[in-house]
């Protein structure tokens, strides 16, 4: 059975959480006890119905003002697959939540209410999905109950939708009339919309193929430690272990170490159950070579005619988190695959408007949540690719030595 990574986002009270508590209540992904608790809190608030969104507001801020903060991790399946939903906040001042819980997702749920459409943050984060490399995108068009479940509505918003994602980079989109509070289209197919044809949000979610969204192409091993088993009865050998960020390795092969540029051959690849006849991402190995190289973390194994780039100088888009600006001046530590070196942003070529898509001259400094283009400059060589190439490779962090807290999240052009 295989994983789907997804998030939900979109404008604040367009209904993420009811959504999401709506899912895990009719796929029976819900504990009775946890279902009680929930019943209880909305009878002490008056609700006339049960609020499925506190399923998933646990924080209380969270439930006391009715939006949701934190990005929210829940973990439910059904007979054709398993899926980890990261309910995403909506509040502008949130963005960062976003896109930490977009940055390993492979689809978005986009929540847009049928009676305002789309708003300011709808498309910063209809935007920011394809910013960030998820290729498929269901625009969840909510509340159709409140206008009485009409088909003209539901082709407005799909029509205003169609027309600002001209503008975006999205290889898959799909819309989907319903109502989260009611549960139409979301599990089963809604009698009251006898006018869609589609299938509902589940079937969907079960359906769509992700097998060709990880980068299989440009193998991609990244050094996490070097071991040697400690077994008496196992036999001698050095051993390279780590995640297989892309591509596919196989005993056989010739490799080439970076930073060095020597090569060997893969004598043999031990998975957690023993001899594997072949690797690929997400798979965490221990890659045997034929001889001995100084190997050690951060670097990297890749094949002799498909290497990544190797350079002390980039350009990348940030992604600021920290309530502190960001200071050219200051010194930062950066964090991509298993390497870490020290960094300095050498300047801010411009900050990006993800509302109308148009570039900004970067007079002012890059506060929390701009997003702004900027060239960095690494005290050691990084092997990367780009990001629109390999999400494994060319996604980094900023963090700040000071306090070690990671201040941005960058994507490497």
């Amino acid at each position: 059975m295989d994983l789907l990574r997804l998030i939900t986002c979109g404008n604040v009270d367009d209904g993420k959480s009811t959504l999401l508590g709506r899912l895990l209540h009719d796929t029976k992904s819900v504990f009775e006890d946890q279902w009680d608790a929930v019943q209880r809190a909305s009878a002490r608030r008056g609700d006339a119905q049960t609020d499925l969104a506190l399923l998933t507001d646990g924080l209380r801020a969270e439930r006391e003002q009715g939006i949701t903060i934190d990005v929210a991790y829940r973990y439910f399946a059904t007979p054709r697959r398993k899926f980890i939903l990261a309910d995403c906040p909506g509040h502008f001042q949130y963005t960062r939540n976003m896109v930490t819980g977009a940055s390993s997702a492979q689809l978005a749920l986009l929540l847009v209410d049928v009676r305002h459409g789309l708003t300011e943050q709808t498309c910063r984060h209809a935007f920011l999905t394809t910013l960030l490399r998820i290729k498929h995108l269901v625009v969840c068009v909510n509340k159709m109950d409140l206008v009485g479940y009409r088909q003209e509505a539901f082709e407005r918003i799909r029509d205003q939708f169609m027309a600002y994602a001209e503008r975006l980079d999205a290889a898959d989109i799909q819309f989907v009339p319903m109502s989260a509070l009611h549960g139409d289209n979301i599990v089963e197919q809604s009698l009251r919309l006898p006018w869609y044809q589609g299938a509902p949000l589940l079937y969907t979610l079960e359906t769509v193929y992700v097998g060709n969204d990880a980068n299989h192409v440009d193998p991609r091993f990244a050094v996490q430690t070097v071991i040697r088993p400690q077994d008496p009865a196992a036999p001698d050998f050095r051993g390279i272990a780590g995640q297989i960020a892309s591509g596919v390795f196989r005993p056989g092969e010739e490799v080439v170490h970076l930073p060095t540029g020597f090569t060997a051959r893969i004598a043999a690849i031990h998975g957690p159950a023993g001899p594997l006849a072949e690797a690929f991402h997400p798979m965490s190995v221990v890659v045997e070579l034929d001889r001995d190289l100084d190997v050690s973390r951060g670097e990297m194994l890749a094949k002799p005619g498909n290497q990544p780039a190797a350079a002390s100088e980039l350009e990348a888009t940030l992604c600021w988190f920290s309530s502190t600006p960001l200071d050219p001046s200051r010194r930062y530590r950066l964090r991509h695959t298993t390497r870490e070196t020290n960094c300095r942003v050498k300047n801010v070529r411009y900050k990006l408007d993800v509302t109308t898509l148009h570039r900004c001259h970067a007079d002012a400094p890059v506060q929390m949540n701009d997003l702004a283009r900027v060239s960095l400059q690494t005290a050691a060589p990084l092997f990367f690719d780009s990001y629109k190439q390999n999400r494994q490779t060319g996604a980094m962090i900023l963090i700040d030595e000071s306090t070690n807290t990671t201040v941005a999240a960058g994507l490497i052009r």
